[in-house]
């Protein structure tokens, strides 16, 4: 495991994750800081603990949404989502005439 300092809405964490994790990690800790540091300038919730229930349901909803029947993604694992754009990228690359390593 290896110790990773983050910091959310100006307050310092220390998590631990696996080496392969971190960048989804730290990923993960800018959309939440995004979200609450957005929450936060409405003015309209005060308290770091109301704006952290407010950012994870809205990052629920758009999880949720995504995953909807009627969403982008439904019936369909993310990984495949993943290897359809890839797919859609080589074929953009034969179609402009691009290596797959000149991108």
């Amino acid at each position: 495991m290896e110790r990773v300092d983050v910091s959310i809405l100006g307050r310092e964490y220390s998590l631990a994750c696996q080496p392969a994790e971190k960048d989804s990690l730290l990923a993960a800790v800018r959309l939440v800081d995004q979200r609450m540091l957005a929450i936060k300038g409405t003015g309209k919730v005060s308290g770091n603990e109301r704006i952290a229930v407010m950012a994870a349901i809205h990052i629920a909803g758009e999880l949720l949404g995504m995953r909807a029947p009627d969403g982008p993604l439904a019936n369909m694992a993310l990984g495949d989502y993943k290897r359809k754009i890839d797919d859609i990228h080589a074929m953009l690359d034969q179609v402009v005439g691009l290596s797959p390593h000149s991108r």
